[in-house]
Protein backbone atom coordinates (compact mmCIF):
# COMPACT_ATOMS: atom_id res chain seq x y z
CA UNK A 1 0.00 0.00 0.00
CA UNK A 2 0.96 3.47 -0.60
CA UNK A 3 1.50 5.82 2.20
CA UNK A 4 0.39 9.33 0.97
CA UNK A 5 1.33 11.64 3.55
CA UNK A 6 -1.07 15.41 4.73
CA UNK A 7 1.27 17.56 3.35
CA UNK A 8 1.47 15.71 0.02
CA UNK A 9 -1.56 15.47 -0.63
CA UNK A 10 -2.14 19.06 0.02
CA UNK A 11 0.01 20.36 -2.82
CA UNK A 12 -2.47 17.63 -5.24
CA UNK A 13 -4.54 20.82 -6.77
CA UNK A 14 -5.87 19.14 -10.22
CA UNK A 15 -7.02 20.96 -13.07
CA UNK A 16 -9.32 19.06 -15.82
CA UNK A 17 -10.92 19.39 -18.80
CA UNK A 18 -14.45 19.07 -19.58
CA UNK A 19 -15.84 18.20 -22.80
CA UNK A 20 -16.81 21.82 -23.60
CA UNK A 21 -12.95 22.51 -23.14
CA UNK A 22 -13.47 24.66 -19.55
CA UNK A 23 -11.35 24.00 -16.82
CA UNK A 24 -12.51 22.59 -13.47
CA UNK A 25 -10.37 22.50 -10.40
CA UNK A 26 -10.57 19.73 -8.04
CA UNK A 27 -8.62 20.66 -4.78
CA UNK A 28 -8.54 19.80 -0.62
CA UNK A 29 -11.29 21.85 1.49
CA UNK A 30 -9.61 23.76 3.69
CA UNK A 31 -11.09 25.78 6.42
CA UNK A 32 -11.11 28.97 5.12
CA UNK A 33 -13.71 27.32 2.55
CA UNK A 34 -16.38 26.54 5.41
CA UNK A 35 -18.68 29.77 4.54
CA UNK A 36 -18.24 28.50 0.72
CA UNK A 37 -18.71 24.71 1.54
CA UNK A 38 -22.26 25.75 3.35
CA UNK A 39 -23.52 28.07 0.32
CA UNK A 40 -22.60 25.34 -1.41
CA UNK A 41 -25.08 23.09 0.16
CA UNK A 42 -27.42 25.09 0.45
CA UNK A 43 -28.25 26.19 -2.83
CA UNK A 44 -28.59 22.38 -3.80
CA UNK A 45 -32.31 22.01 -4.70
CA UNK A 46 -33.99 19.96 -1.68
CA UNK A 47 -33.76 16.78 -3.51
CA UNK A 48 -30.18 17.33 -4.37
CA UNK A 49 -29.56 17.72 -1.11
CA UNK A 50 -31.92 14.31 0.18
CA UNK A 51 -29.56 12.33 -2.55
CA UNK A 52 -26.41 13.36 -0.98
CA UNK A 53 -27.44 12.91 2.92
CA UNK A 54 -29.93 10.19 2.91
CA UNK A 55 -32.02 12.40 4.62
CA UNK A 56 -33.94 15.73 4.84
CA UNK A 57 -31.37 18.23 5.61
CA UNK A 58 -31.23 21.98 5.03
CA UNK A 59 -27.85 22.66 5.56
CA UNK A 60 -24.37 21.01 7.01
CA UNK A 61 -24.99 20.97 10.74
CA UNK A 62 -21.52 22.23 12.46
CA UNK A 63 -20.17 18.81 13.50
CA UNK A 64 -20.62 17.49 9.56
CA UNK A 65 -19.43 21.09 8.65
CA UNK A 66 -15.87 20.50 10.55
CA UNK A 67 -15.41 16.49 9.44
CA UNK A 68 -15.77 18.43 5.97
CA UNK A 69 -13.26 21.32 6.51
CA UNK A 70 -10.72 18.99 8.60
CA UNK A 71 -9.22 16.92 6.09
CA UNK A 72 -6.77 13.77 7.03
CA UNK A 73 -8.88 12.89 9.99
CA UNK A 74 -9.54 9.37 10.40
CA UNK A 75 -8.25 9.03 6.75
CA UNK A 76 -10.93 10.99 5.28
CA UNK A 77 -10.44 13.77 3.07
CA UNK A 78 -12.79 16.43 1.34
CA UNK A 79 -12.53 17.87 -2.29
CA UNK A 80 -14.06 20.71 -4.36
CA UNK A 81 -14.64 21.28 -7.55
CA UNK A 82 -14.37 24.60 -9.08
CA UNK A 83 -15.15 26.99 -12.08
CA UNK A 84 -14.32 30.45 -12.30
CA UNK A 85 -17.21 32.50 -12.83
CA UNK A 86 -17.38 36.13 -13.57
CA UNK A 87 -13.90 36.03 -12.23
CA UNK A 88 -14.43 34.34 -8.88
CA UNK A 89 -14.12 30.80 -7.78
CA UNK A 90 -17.10 29.29 -7.74
CA UNK A 91 -17.91 26.01 -6.25
CA UNK A 92 -19.93 23.46 -8.42
CA UNK A 93 -19.52 20.11 -6.77
CA UNK A 94 -17.72 18.28 -4.01
CA UNK A 95 -16.76 14.70 -2.53
CA UNK A 96 -15.51 13.16 0.35
CA UNK A 97 -13.54 10.23 0.69
CA UNK A 98 -12.64 7.64 3.42
CA UNK A 99 -9.57 5.22 2.64
CA UNK A 100 -9.99 2.22 4.77
CA UNK A 101 -5.93 0.71 5.66
CA UNK A 102 -7.81 -2.60 7.30
CA UNK A 103 -9.47 -3.36 4.04
CA UNK A 104 -7.81 -1.22 1.48
CA UNK A 105 -10.87 0.34 0.44
CA UNK A 106 -11.92 3.68 -0.44
CA UNK A 107 -15.45 4.89 0.11
CA UNK A 108 -16.73 8.04 -1.58
CA UNK A 109 -19.86 10.30 -2.18
CA UNK A 110 -20.18 13.18 -4.24
CA UNK A 111 -23.04 16.23 -5.48
CA UNK A 112 -22.87 18.23 -8.27
CA UNK A 113 -24.63 21.79 -8.23
CA UNK A 114 -28.34 21.44 -10.27
CA UNK A 115 -27.34 24.04 -12.28
CA UNK A 116 -23.95 22.68 -13.06
CA UNK A 117 -25.25 19.35 -14.15
CA UNK A 118 -25.36 17.45 -17.57
CA UNK A 119 -21.89 19.28 -18.38
CA UNK A 120 -19.50 16.34 -17.51
CA UNK A 121 -18.62 17.81 -14.18
CA UNK A 122 -20.14 14.61 -12.01
CA UNK A 123 -17.96 12.26 -14.85
CA UNK A 124 -14.35 14.19 -14.64
CA UNK A 125 -15.02 14.49 -10.63
CA UNK A 126 -15.31 10.48 -10.34
CA UNK A 127 -12.41 10.20 -12.85
CA UNK A 128 -10.34 12.02 -10.66
CA UNK A 129 -11.48 9.92 -7.56
CA UNK A 130 -10.87 6.95 -8.50
CA UNK A 131 -7.17 8.13 -9.67
CA UNK A 132 -7.14 9.01 -6.05
CA UNK A 133 -7.74 5.75 -4.74
CA UNK A 134 -5.54 4.18 -7.05
CA UNK A 135 -2.77 6.17 -5.57
CA UNK A 136 -3.77 5.04 -1.91
CA UNK A 137 -2.85 1.84 -2.87
CA UNK A 138 -6.76 0.72 -2.58
CA UNK A 139 -8.26 -2.35 -4.01
CA UNK A 140 -12.13 -1.28 -3.75
CA UNK A 141 -13.72 1.59 -4.80
CA UNK A 142 -17.37 2.17 -3.29
CA UNK A 143 -20.29 4.23 -2.66
CA UNK A 144 -23.86 4.11 -1.53
CA UNK A 145 -26.63 5.62 -2.72
CA UNK A 146 -30.84 5.79 -2.59
CA UNK A 147 -32.21 3.36 -5.08
CA UNK A 148 -34.36 6.16 -6.65
CA UNK A 149 -31.23 8.20 -6.97
CA UNK A 150 -31.07 7.28 -11.07
CA UNK A 151 -28.66 10.48 -11.69
CA UNK A 152 -25.41 8.76 -9.52
CA UNK A 153 -26.96 5.15 -10.29
CA UNK A 154 -26.37 6.25 -14.42
CA UNK A 155 -23.25 7.96 -13.50
CA UNK A 156 -22.14 4.93 -11.69
CA UNK A 157 -23.43 2.83 -14.40
CA UNK A 158 -21.45 4.79 -17.11
CA UNK A 159 -18.26 4.59 -15.00
CA UNK A 160 -18.19 0.16 -15.17
CA UNK A 161 -19.24 0.50 -11.65
CA UNK A 162 -21.14 -3.08 -10.77
CA UNK A 163 -24.29 -2.77 -8.07
CA UNK A 164 -25.41 -5.17 -4.96
CA UNK A 165 -27.55 -4.34 -2.22
CA UNK A 166 -26.39 -1.67 0.67
CA UNK A 167 -25.72 -4.23 3.56
CA UNK A 168 -28.53 -3.35 6.60
CA UNK A 169 -30.71 -0.68 4.12
CA UNK A 170 -33.10 -2.12 2.09
CA UNK A 171 -33.44 1.90 0.32
CA UNK A 172 -29.82 1.54 -0.86
CA UNK A 173 -28.13 0.52 -3.45
CA UNK A 174 -24.22 0.14 -2.99
CA UNK A 175 -21.80 0.68 -6.53
CA UNK A 176 -18.53 -0.77 -6.44
CA UNK A 177 -15.50 -1.27 -8.72
CA UNK A 178 -12.49 -3.10 -8.30
CA UNK A 179 -9.37 -1.21 -8.44
CA UNK A 180 -6.05 -2.89 -9.93
CA UNK A 181 -3.81 0.06 -11.14
CA UNK A 182 -0.32 -0.09 -10.91
CA UNK A 183 1.13 3.73 -9.50
CA UNK A 184 2.63 3.79 -13.28
CA UNK A 185 -0.33 3.41 -14.83
CA UNK A 186 -2.89 5.52 -12.79
CA UNK A 187 -4.42 7.97 -15.58
CA UNK A 188 -4.08 11.39 -13.97
CA UNK A 189 -0.49 12.80 -13.80
CA UNK A 190 -0.40 14.36 -10.62
CA UNK A 191 -1.61 11.58 -9.06
CA UNK A 192 0.66 8.98 -10.46
CA UNK A 193 3.46 11.07 -9.68
CA UNK A 194 2.44 11.39 -6.34
CA UNK A 195 1.92 7.68 -6.63
CA UNK A 196 4.93 6.47 -7.97
CA UNK A 197 7.10 8.78 -5.43
CA UNK A 198 5.95 7.15 -2.90
CA UNK A 199 5.55 3.74 -3.87
CA UNK A 200 9.14 2.47 -2.47
CA UNK A 201 7.77 3.96 0.90
CA UNK A 202 5.16 0.77 0.81
CA UNK A 203 7.98 -1.61 1.29
CA UNK A 204 8.96 -4.81 -0.92
CA UNK A 205 5.66 -6.62 -0.61
CA UNK A 206 4.12 -4.01 -2.21
CA UNK A 207 1.78 -4.52 -5.82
Amino acid sequence: MIALRLNDLRQQSDMLRLRSGKPLTVRLVEPADADGLQGYFRSLSVRSRYNRFLGAISELPQNLLEHFIHVGEGDRFSVIATMSIDGLETIVGEAHYAFDTGTDSFEFGLSIGDRWQGQGIGAALLRNLQCRAAAFGARRLFGDTLRSNDVMIGLARKSGFAFTASPGDWKLVRFEKHVDTAPQEIPCASWRLAAQSLAPLSGPSAN
